[in-house]
């Protein structure tokens, strides 16, 4: 078969994803997919991967991808004629402390939301399961039935089968050199000897793809790490159908194979490798072995499963797989090259992942759009300095040991840290700033007082910063407290067209006078969420636009795509050029006017406008705006004057109770307030109409991205999809996070999609999205009945529409 000058879709890569891309598409009539492999189909990662096959993932979506891959590989043999080893012989997943055991419970009270059967279970109940493993030490685990074990390889070769049978080429032994990318778009690859036109590529290339993907300017952050693993020779009182057994306080998991028990493990300090570039003829290798490093894990598996102690080892394996800086995969089409997809970095859950992951880019690519929201494993989630080596290197040490790590709330990275720092960061420092970090960026989380530790004590009830939130929360409703938000992204839009072209991306009109600050969104053709921003406007043809942290590459990438070639603008990111920081609280104004000489009153500076005043001998862009619920004013300041500005508002601040504060209390502030935080709480598969935005809707513009299904949600009457908030009640010290169970009268009707303890209302706080097939009227949330379920067990809520804190935002309007 002689490979073709054209193709719709041509996929770099002939591991699990790149066989599960090209059966995906083929099953919906894409059936002109080429697919080539520089060695053999699996021989990078795939072969030696470990094939468990769980369902339950951090959040809904992540889910129903896992769940939908277990599915399809009960049915692929009987599809394709190919076996792949699958057993559907659940797993158990041991807690030797309190600790772990509440975040499996937790991990129990997610999977209810999705439809998974799991159970939590006692140490005699695991004994039953797994005869042969030790739990004296065991507090007790959970059940997953579904969940189970297959054949890497052979699954592979039955996905790529389906795909062949359904027409796709697949040529082993074909190194892609190169993109071709002619204007910002994809048309094409470059073969040693001659091209394959397509408009439409995939790099699944593994380890081995972020090199391929910088050759075109192209960022995937990704880093290769030795994953270890031991075989046992046969171990004649092993029982067949053991369960895959996880161990995560021990770093290990067990798999039990024909008569065999392979023992891998996620060990705290992994050992990054390939930094200086992956062999050539690298097909099917295995790295060399490192019995000292992985001495410990045998250690404890020996006192977990005695029966270790008396068997051989037949094989010692130690293999590369590729991860990321954050623990989730890279998906979808890149910023940089229109038409260029990817799916690598899969952090040792790719085959649990393929099916899922083939099936999402396979609808991607079909309909031009994810076919759900994938912010988590969206490639637009990262940045391009993410792709450094030296960075990728440190943090590699680490991602690999997260994932049987401690999931805590607000746990931080560790490694690879200080890389964006705001002018004010040795300041806060010296104030008793505890950093953390978010899109590399390092914030302050709290500050200690009372001689309390900047270290964090984490655990899923108050950590050991709540006192000081608190105290940070309170003084921003009787004083005036300063936030630094210099990692919020700010984008200068400017030309003749700067107008028309963010009305256009924007719900809101953003045609208003000088000085007038917009709060809207970005919508997609279906009216879900891709954005929120606000948008300042500066002059005629000059607008500000702020966004989280986190979307600085989504968000630019969104616009620039939005922006026909002969337009009049030009976007330019001035982040660092622009540090923030938000005066919060009634003194805000007070403090404020004795800094500037300006007037600050709601007649001279009305909520909602922006205006320069000056600071000291700087002139700064101060926004009356809030994400607190208080009074208060973001100001922008020029970076070569930010230590000035500091300075100056610092020292007149002593006259007026000025404290600091930090995003642990930013979040407890706009939770308390019912505020709204992108990828949280809003999102692709949410409207303005469901999440209680309209307000920030202009339906009387002529056009907008979303408009049409907007006004045909609006039109259909009461929502049955609607954000609500919650409290648990007085005294109740139980925190919400995300994925919670809300109940009414006995039967899940939504989940909580963030939370955090409300320091003023003293309540315990979050909101989530609720559903009703008669619509969520204000009768429904306002009825009893409403539960919440933590770690197994429920609590009595109260919801609302409205903020529990100042519904009439009287505070901020003052």
């Amino acid at each position: 078969m002689s490979i073709p000058n054209t193709a719709d879709v041509v996929i770099v890569g002939g591991g699990v994803a790149g066989c599960s891309i090209a059966y995906h598409l083929t099953k919906l009539g894409i059936t002109d997919v080429v697919l080539c492999e520089r060695k053999q189909l699996t021989s990078g990662t795939t072969w030696h991967a470990a094939g468990l096959v769980t369902q339950l993932r951090a959040t809904r979506n992540m889910t129903e991808l896992a769940k939908y891959t277990g599915e399809l590989f009960r049915e692929l043999e009987t599809e394709t004629g190919q076996a792949t080893g699958f057993k559907q012989n659940g797993a158990l997943r041991l807690a030797t402390h309190d600790a772990r055991f509440e975040e499996l419970k937790r991990g129990v009270s997610m999977a209810r939301n999705f439809g998974l059967e799991a159970d939590v279970i006692s140490a005699g109940e695991i004994r039953e399961r797994w005869p042969l493993v030790e739990v004296e030490d065991v507090v007790g685990g959970i059940w997953m039935p579904n969940d189970g074990q297959v054949n890497p390889a052979d699954v592979t070769m039955a996905m790529a089968k389906g795909a062949r049978m359904r027409g796709a080429k697949i040529f082993e032994n074909t190194l892609v050199e190169r993109l071709i990318v002619e204007n910002g778009k994809v048309r094409g690859v470059k073969l040693a000897d001659g091209e394959i036109r397509a408009d439409r590529v995939v790099i699944a290339g593994g380890m081995w793809s972020r090199e391929f993907a910088a050759q075109s300017g192209v960022s995937l952050p990704l880093h290769a790490a030795e994953h270890f693993y031991i075989v046992t020779e046969q171990m004649p009182d092993l029982p067949r159908e053991l369960p895959v057994l996880f161990v995560a306080d021990e770093c290990s998991y067990y798999k039990e194979d024909a008569g065999k028990l392979l023992l891998g493990c996620f060990e705290p300090e992994a050992k990054p490798w390939g930094h200086n570039g992956i062999p050539e003829d690298f097909c099917f290798d295995s790295l060399p072995e490192d019995f000292d490093h992985f001495e410990p894990i045998l250690d404890m598996a020996v006192k977990r499963v005695p029966a270790l102690a008396n068997a051989g080892i037949q094989l010692f394996f130690n293999g590369p797989e590729s991860f990321t800086p954050d623990d989730r995969y890279l998906l979808g089409e890149t910023p940089e090259v229109e038409g260029l997809f990817c799916a690598c970095g899969f952090n040792s859950v790719g085959i649990l992942s393929s099916g899922g992951v083939g099936k999402a880019l396979a609808d991607w690519i079909n309909d031009g759009h994810p076919p759900m929201e994938l912010a988590d494993v969206d490639v637009r989630r990262m940045h391009s300095w993410q792709s450094n080596k030296s960075y990728l290197f440190d943090r590699t040490k680490e991602t690999l040991g997260l994932l049987y790590k401690m999931h805590w709330p607000y746990q931080q990275y560790e490694t690879a840290r200080n890389v964006r720092q705001s002018p004010f960061h040795d300041r806060l420092v010296a104030l008793g700033a505890s950093m953390t970090e978010a899109a590399g960026y390092e914030r302050p989380g709290f500050f200690a007082r009372d001689g309390r530790s900047t270290e964090i004590g984490y655990s899923f009830g108050p950590q050991s910063w709540f006192e000081d939130a608190r105290a940070e929360c309170l003084d921003t409703q009787s004083a005036v407290t300063v936030f630094d938000q210099s990692c919020y992204v700010k984008f200068r839009v400017e030309g003749r067209d700067a107008c028309s072209i963010l009305n256009n991306v924007s719900a809101g009109n953003v045609d208003v006078a000088m000085g007038k600050v917009v709060y809207t969104q970005w919508l997609n053709p279906r009216g879900g969420i891709e954005a929120d921003v606000t948008i300042t406007r500066l002059s005629e043809t000059a607008y500000l636009v702020v966004t989280i942290a986190a979307s600085q590459t989504r968000d630019l990438s969104w616009l620039s795509r939005h922006i026909p070639g002969d337009a009049a603008v030009v976007v330019t990111d001035v982040t660092p050029g622009l540090p923030m920081l938000a005066i919060m609280g009634p003194k805000s104004r007070a403090l404020l006017e004795k800094v500037s000489g300006a007037d600050l009153s709601n007649a001279a500076f009305p909520f909602g406008t922006s205006q320069e005043i000056a600071v000291g001998y700087a002139t700064v862009r101060a926004s009356r705006l809030t994400f607190v619920g208080e009074l208060g004013w973001e100001l922008y300041i020029p970076a070569d004057f930010a230590m000035h500005v500091f300075d100056k508002i610092v020292e007149a601040g002593q006259e007026f109770g000025l404290s600091h504060a930090g995003f642990f209390a930013l979040n407890s502030l706009r939770v308390e307030k019912g505020y709204r935080h992108w990828g949280h709480d809003i999102g692709e598969e949410d409207t303005p109409i469901q999440a209680g935005l309209s307000f920030a809707v202009d339906y009387n513009k002529a056009e907008f991205v979303g408009r049409d299904a907007l006004l045909r949600a609006r039109d259909a009457g009461v929502p049955t999809k609607r954000l609500v908030q919650f409290q648990l009640p007085e005294g109740c010290r139980k925190m919400l996070y995300h994925e919670e169970p809300i109940y009414k009268e006995g039967r899940i009707i939504g989940s909580i999609t963030s939370g955090g303890y409300g320091h003023r209302l003293d309540r315990s706080m979050g909101m989530g999205y609720i559903y009703n097939a008669d619509g969520v009227t204000r009768d429904f949330i306002n009825a009893d009945g409403f539960e919440i379920e933590i770690a197994c067990e429920r609590y009595k809520a109260t919801a609302s529409l409205s903020p529990f804190l100042d519904p009439k935002n009287e505070r901020i309007k003052v």
